[in-house]
């Protein structure tokens, strides 16, 4: 019939028209393996259009016919070509078509892959170490030049938020440089504990060229510019609303009197300036914060009051182990804006680094009221936690149905064997 023979013919046909030879080095010499890795995938899913496309009849009929194995093995090829690309030296790569694909020079040394001084290393079961970055770091080729255009040896660029750029695009974790941080030119020591926990720090402390403020009284202060919205607004007035946060609370003594154990470790999600970490501390508990520097130098306070800052964002997976957590708290930050499956898997990565009778508290979730009931609730519910307490109330400053949930929810003990 000679249907057999026309998936192949066509194949070698595009591969040839998009300039790669039968080695995906075609006559351009030197094309770029990122372009022979889309040409394959192109070709291979027009393969697979067409298989989809021809009769029934001439489906049967291809099942029975001997050229079906050649179109595998055409298929197989395209997959080990797509392999061998893939597997190749980045320093190799980087030469060869550094003009196609223009990579610095330092990423490409961040992320080279290398074999052990000592051979293989019998506790890792590896021959060789690479260094990680996002995936999404090439798709930010344009922010990640300027992030690792520096010179080695040297003081790094006044481009902390460039970083912050690439890590909320996806860029996460970020490649490490190898140039020294950027420091004030003059430091003054920080607060002793406990007293430093409720002190305004020093402003030579930080580097105020990326923000507004340019002072810790401006960022006191900008609470009551009411024209300007801004994330956690009165979080850096430790004299003001900051200061009442979890004094007294009856969740966290609930919490303590519930807990097998006790809770002596977690992590705040999205903490702010680290008040829910303060205040745990003089409970005796060790709280790790995430949290960014947008318009201000969150992580820069977290640390100067005495307590452990994480620059990270919430799409990140958390560095934490299996079951290891007596407790994980947000505030805020997990609400409706963001996506529904985005939320789930940040729910279900909560959940794995909770230890069996460990607490979620989901401090003032806010959604819509039909939002509630159509997804968020069947969502929490699907992780099968154990509600110790429930609340929904009225968001008071939107008029648009908005309401808060507040919970704290126990893992469960599950057997997994």
């Amino acid at each position: 019939m000679g249907g057999e023979d026309k998936p192949r013919d066509f194949t070698r046909s595009l591969v040839a028209a998009l300039g790669f030879g039968n080695g995906g080095n075609g006559g351009g010499g030197g094309s770029c393996g990122v372009l022979f890795l889309l040409a394959t995938i192109v070709v291979t899913n027009i393969l697979a259009l067409y298989s989809l496309s021809i009769s029934r009849d001439v489906q049967r009929s291809l099942q029975h016919a001997a050229g079906d194995e050649s179109i595998l093995r055409e298929l197989a090829t395209l997959r080990d070509e797509i392999r061998r690309h893939g597997a190749r030296n980045p320093r190799e790569e980087h030469e060869e078509h550094k003009g196609d694909f223009a990579m610095s020079k330092e990423l490409v040394e961040f992320t080279a892959e290398r074999k052990l001084p000592l051979g293989r290393n019998p506790n890792y079961g590896l021959e060789t170490m690479t260094s990680p970055i996002g995936h999404q770091c090439y798709a930010q080729r344009e922010l990640l030049d300027r992030f690792m255009g520096y010179t080695p040896g040297e003081i790094c660029p006044d481009d902390w938020w460039i970083g912050q750029s690439l890590m909320l695009r996806g860029c996460e974790p970020l490649p490490r440089r190898r140039c020294f941080a950027r420091t004030p030119a003059a430091i003054s020591p920080p607060h002793s504990l406990p007293g430093s926990l409720w002190e305004i720090p020093s402003d030579k402390s930080v580097l105020w060229s990326h923000y507004s403020c340019k002072s810790f009284d401006c960022l006191k202060n900008r609470a009551k510019n009411k024209t300007v919205f801004y994330d956690c607004a009165d979080c850096f007035d430790l004299s003001g609303p900051e200061r009442s946060r979890w004094v007294s609370s009856k969740e966290l003594d609930e919490i303590f009197s519930l807990a097998k154990g006790g809770i002596r470790i977690g992590l705040d999600l999205g903490g702010g300036t680290g008040s829910f970490a303060a205040r745990m501390l003089e409970r005796g508990v060790t709280i790790i914060t995430t949290t960014l520097n947008l318009n201000g130098p969150f992580n820069e306070f977290i640390a100067a009051r005495g307590l452990v800052p994480i620059f990270a964002t919430i799409s990140q997976r958390l560095p934490f182990f299996d079951n290891t957590l007596d407790l994980v708290h947000t505030m805020h930050v997990l609400s409706n804006w963001i996506p529904l499956e985005s939320l789930e898997f940040v729910l279900y990565d909560i959940d794995r680094v909770l230890r069996p009778g460990g607490f979620f508290w989901l401090d003032h979730f806010f959604c819509t009221e039909d939002q509630l009931d159509t997804l968020y609730v069947p969502l929490i519910e699907r992780l099968g936690f154990r509600r110790i307490k429930w609340a929904v109330g009225k968001k008071l400053d939107r008029a648009n149905r908005e309401v808060y949930l507040s919970a704290i929810l126990e893992k469960p003990v599950r057997q997994s064997f």
